[in-house]
C-alpha cells in the first residue's frame, strides 16, 4: 500500500554541485546527511525529514533560492560548516524569530542556518 504525498508541499530539492564526492563529505561531516549515489554526476541526500539532490548537471544560480537548515546550537553549527569546508558569507545576525549566518558550500551554493538563541 502506497503513502499519498503531502499535497502542494515541496517534496524533494536538486542543487547544483561541481564536485559529488566533496559534496558528500561537506555535507556529512557539517550536518550528517546520508547519501545514495545515481551514476557519476547525481547523488541523492536524506537528512532526516527532506529529501533531494546534487547534479553536476545543472549551474549553479547567482543568488537563487535561500535553503535554511535549522541547528538547535548555531555556534557549534558554524563551527562544524567551517571545519567541513564550508565559507561563512554572513556573520551570525539576528532577524525576527531568532539569529541565523549564511555559508557557501564547497560549490558555491549559499546556503543559512538559524536558531531562536544565537
Amino acid at each position: 500500500m502506497s503513502q499519498n504525498k503531502p499535497e502542494n508541499q515541496i517534496d524533494y530539492i536538486e542543487l547544483p554541485a561541481t564536485d559529488i564526492a566533496g559534496t558528500k563529505q561537506f555535507y556529512g561531516a557539517a550536518f550528517g546527511w546520508k547519501f545514495e549515489d545515481y551514476g557519476p554526476n547525481y547523488t541523492s541526500f536524506q537528512d532526516g525529514r527532506l529529501a533531494g539532490g546534487f547534479w553536476t548537471e545543472i549551474p549553479a544560480p547567482a543568488r537563487g533560492l535561500l535553503l535554511v537548515i535549522y541547528a538547535s546550537d548555531l555556534g557549534a553549527t558554524q563551527a562544524r560548516v567551517k571545519a567541513a569546508g564550508g565559507k561563512i558569507v554572513k556573520d551570525t545576525f539576528s532577524f525576527p524569530g531568532g539569529y541565523r549566518f549564511h555559508f557557501a558550500d564547497p560549490n558555491g551554493n549559499e546556503l543559512a542556518v538559524w536558531s531562536e538563541s544565537a
